[in-house]
């Protein structure tokens, strides 16, 4: 027996470690803000410390690559939708260039920001700073500056925390509200005699206030459900603070001049013109957003309903309930037509229409903990199951979840899909195996037991007819049903402790079971002999995998080892000693440094490439490794997260957050929240799961599953986080390298257009990575040079024009056109693509797609063609055998005319 060392981690790299982050689906919103980007198509999501981007026309979602520190609490779009800022629970802010997923920045505000807020030019941020406000000039997301954010002015006045930024719409004044249940109105710059006017009267903390858009009238949103509208005063009662604002309207001039700046909403004596209440016993407003355009006041409550008033009237347009718990922030887009609410305590993402009352978007991930995943044959599609008893299949392209089955009534501990057919098992903690149909949504067939048993492992012979399960139950059994019929067909007896894991070979003639008696066991399916040799472990079995020939298994056991079995002779091959690799990370309570602490790590699940030539291992750590298979080396070890609000993310702990009553993290402080909702504990006493509310703990970075895809392309980690992807299939990104400062969008038109050479004008334009200006020197080629260019244009180049071309044969209605260039590239660059389809397999597969779509649609369009001319010709056949037999009746009408005379005459 062979024990390989993993001590070579700098081995070299195989293609299959290149694995990249691809899209994190499961998790919808965690908490924070969400917004919707100026063209109203998309909706940008705080997802635990990332950022995940929806499109709500292309139905697809995308997220970031960066990640911040801690869990967002705030983001913010610039008004071109090119610079987008996130901030942590701690005020760590993080600028991105939010079309290249790029991070420019990282700054730190120092304190929690409650709202930050671009300016309706751009040229400023304000952000809230405890009870001040800060305004800091944007930083450009062009030139690399040393120090980019620079403080225009700091703003004070407020008593307690600041919690809203309005900006009028010439960004020249804003609006704060605060906890000390006032607003006030600030001037970007100063204006002479000004004092910042208060709003006060209400009786609780002001959630928001907004401009009307004419700038005549503000609304002021308190938190019991008081909407106070302020104008121009016109009366003379005046209190002493209207008298000093009479004052400053005497003292400053009368009237701008045409060339200055307008400022008439300085000089206006505020009022509290009316006040409406929402009248909602037993609530409070949770979020709101203005929409000035239509007047339209949306407003969230804490028991999950929403409403539309029209102001200032005060009508009451809309009112629906849309969640079960508070909402924890609403956005409207720049239309007015659709909103966006978040629940944090639900994890719950929701797009309404209000017009046609229909949802654009309903997701949401699993309420507690995500257990296990599954990979359905070609790929497309993955299963999880969770704590919450639910199944959930996610589309592993667009990261939306099209179903949910809510059967089980207790935790989800596995789910498989079928080899064959729209099929997916999975076993509960509740005793019960079911079978969901994925073409008529429903579950078709429930496996139980004589005896209840807790089931936490589950497989599925290729044929799909045999599904066996086992789990906790007093003899430690596994239990073998027939699908067709649902009937219990055998009981395999043997393990005395649990069944961990269980697995079918690919041929489906053999079962192997693990278990924490220290041992796995090989079971001949349809053999008649039921005497089975145990393989002997040196500690407790936690998963095993079977690899795709079905000559070798690979067992985890509870010492952080891996070994590899011949499930034939029975031999063992190869041993990984991986408790070093999988270790890292250190919780807030631990005494010893992340280095030395490797007790208690192993790894909880495994699942081999699609070559069989890798192994892929996750557990109770934030790491994820990649070994080789064959030689048993660490090829890559992946880190799903940084983020510290997780426990065991961080390597060294800061003594300063070290107190006499233990670490600070740890402390329960819900004592000083200001909301009596904040403070009241709901959880049961010690619960570490069943409760998505404030914890008195910090939930931990682990892995409790992994899959690879069946392609080979991808594998998945069911995650703390979500639903992790990671890919070798890169999107187009802006790849500086080649860049040269020559490149630009002038030069490449001056080269397209006045010197004409298309090759170099089509290079530059790849380099630049800009689609439109792309599109435009594509458009620009003629069709007799397409096949010349194609010859000369360099390999490197190659992949970006397949996949360029491939996006165009989707949209673009230049059929020929593309079919010349794909023909005129594949004749000239066969070879290449042919040497080396692994790199190429995801553009060769998008143009594939690109091609089956315009062969459907000429088909499509032929048969259309055909009826229609069918339905034409056959319309004028019957007209001209109409117009024949009129004829025919006509002549004979004539002949008889003709003849009747000549009778008489007769």
């Amino acid at each position: 027996m062979a024990v390989a060392s993993t001590s070579a981690a700098a081995a070299t790299k195989t293609p299959s470690s290149g694995f990249r982050f691809a899209n994190l689906a499961g998790t919808v919103y965690k908490q924070g803000n969400v917004a919707f980007t100026p063209d109203g198509n998309s909706v940008i999501s705080p997802v635990g410390n990332r950022v995940s981007v929806f499109d709500l026309v292309n139905n697809k979602s995308r997220t970031l690559a960066f990640e911040n520190r801690k869990n967002i609490s705030r983001i913010a779009l610039s008004p071109d939708a090119t610079v987008l800022i996130s901030v942590d629970e701690d005020g760590r802010a993080v600028l991105v260039n939010f079309k290249r997923s790029t991070v420019l920045h990282h700054f730190n505000f120092k304190k929690p920001v409650r709202d930050i807020k671009f300016s309706p030019d751009g040229k400023f941020i304000a952000v809230t700073h405890g009870s001040h406000v800060q305004v800091w000039q944007t930083p450009s997301h062009l030139a690399r500056e040393f120090a980019p954010f620079v403080l225009h002015r700091t703003y004070t006045g407020h008593y307690d925390d600041v919690l809203s930024i309005q900006w009028s719409a010439d960004s020249r004044f804003f609006l704060t509200t605060s906890k000390d249940m006032t607003g006030r109105l600030y001037t970007l710059y100063p204006v002479e005699g000004y004092r910042p006017k208060t709003f006060a009267g209400h009786r609780d903390s002001v959630l928001a206030a907004y401009f009307s858009q004419d700038h005549k009238t503000i609304y002021t949103v308190s938190r019991d459900g008081a909407v106070f509208t302020w104008a121009k005063k016109e009366d003379d009662e005046e209190s002493d603070e209207e008298s000093d604002d009479e004052q400053l309207a005497a003292t400053a001039p009368e009237a701008s001049t045409s060339n200055g700046p307008d400022n008439t909403i300085a000089r206006t004596r505020w009022g509290v013109k009316e006040r409406h209440y929402f009248m909602r016993v037993g609530t409070k407003v949770v979020s709101t957003t203005w929409h000035a355009a239509s007047n339209l006041l949306i407003v969230g409550f804490s028991d999950g309903v929403f409403g539309l008033w029209e102001m200032p009237s005060f009508n009451n347009v809309h009112t629906l309930s849309v969640s079960q718990e508070k909402i924890t922030s609403v956005a409207v887009n720049p239309t007015g037509e659709w909103l966006a609410f978040g629940a944090s305590k639900l994890g719950q993402l929701l797009v309404w229409e209000w017009q046609s009352e229909s949802y654009v978007l309903k997701q949401q991930g699993h309420y507690f903990d995500m257990n296990t995943l599954s990979y359905s044959t070609d790929g497309q599609q993955i299963a999880t199951g969770g704590d919450d008893g639910k199944v959930k299949i996610w589309n592993a392209t667009s990261g939306f979840c099209f179903v949910t089955f809510e059967d089980h009534s207790s935790s989800v501990a596995a789910v498989e899909f079928a080899k064959q057919g729209q099929v997916v098992f999975s076993a509960s903690l509740d005793g019960t195996v079911r079978a969901f149909d994925l073409i008529r949504y429903r579950n078709f067939r429930t496996f139980t037991t004589p005896q209840p048993v807790q089931f936490n492992s589950l497989a599925v012979d290729p044929s799909g007819e045999i599904v066996c399960a086992g789990g906790t139950g007093d003899g430690f059994e596994i239990y073998m049903w027939s699908t067709q019929t649902g009937k219990l067909i055998d009981v395999l007896s043997g393990h005395e402790g649990p069944v961990s894991a269980l697995a079918f070979s690919p041929l489906g003639d053999r079962l192997v079971s693990a278990s924490w008696d220290k041992s796995i066991r090989v079971w001949d399916t349809y053999g008649r002999s039921t005497a089975v040799e145990p393989f002997q472990l040196k500690a407790d079995a936690l998963a095993l995998a079977f690899r795709p020939d079905g000559k070798e298994v690979a067992v985890s056991t509870l010492d952080g080892q891996i070994s590899f079995w011949n499930v034939v002779d029975g031999t063992q091959r190869t041993l990984i000693e991986g408790r070093k690799d999988i270790s890292g990370g250190r919780k807030a309570d631990d005494r010893v440094t992340a280095a030395n602490n490797s007790s208690g790590k192993a790894f909880t699940s495994l699942s081999y490439t699609a070559d069989g030539s890798c192994v892929l291992a996750g557990g109770n750590s934030k790491h994820v490794c990649l070994y080789d298979a064959r030689d048993g080396v660490l090829l890559r070890r992946f880190t799903i997260t940084q983020n510290l609000s997780l426990d065991g993310t961080q390597e060294f702990l800061d003594s300063r957050n070290l107190t006499e009553a233990g670490a600070r993290e740890l402390l329960d402080d819900r004592g000083d929240l200001s909301d009596l909702d904040d403070r009241l504990d709901k959880s049961l006493p010690g619960a570490r799961n069943g409760d998505m509310s404030k914890r008195k703990y910090r939930p931990e970075a682990r892995t409790k599953s992994v899959r690879f895809s069946p392609t080979g392309r991808s594998w998945a980690a069911a995650s703390t986080e979500g639903l992790l992807i990671y890919s070798l299939d890169d999107s187009l990104t802006f790849d500086p390298f080649e860049l040269d400062v020559d490149i630009t969008p002038s030069s490449i038109l001056e080269t397209l257009q006045e010197e004409r050479h298309y090759l170099k004008a089509f290079v530059m334009s790849l380099k630049l990575n800009e689609r439109p200006l792309i599109q435009t020197v594509y458009e620009a080629i003629p069709p007799s040079a397409v096949a010349l260019l194609a010859r000369q244009l360099p390999a490197a180049y190659l992949a970006a024009t397949l996949r360029f071309v491939a996006s165009q044969l989707e949209k673009s209605p230049h059929v020929e056109f593309h079919l010349v260039w794909i023909s005129a590239l594949f004749a000239a660059h066969g070879k290449t693509l042919r040497a080396n389809q692994g790199e190429h397999a995801a553009v060769l597969r998008a143009v594939h797609k690109g091609l089956q779509d315009v062969q459907e649609s000429v088909v499509r369009l032929s048969d259309e063609n055909t009826f229609s001319l069918e339905y034409v010709l056959d319309q004028q056949r019957r007209k001209e055998e109409s117009e024949r037999a009129a004829a025919d009746a006509y002549e004979a009408d004539a002949a008889a005319a003709q003849s009747a005379p000549m009778e008489i005459q007769l």
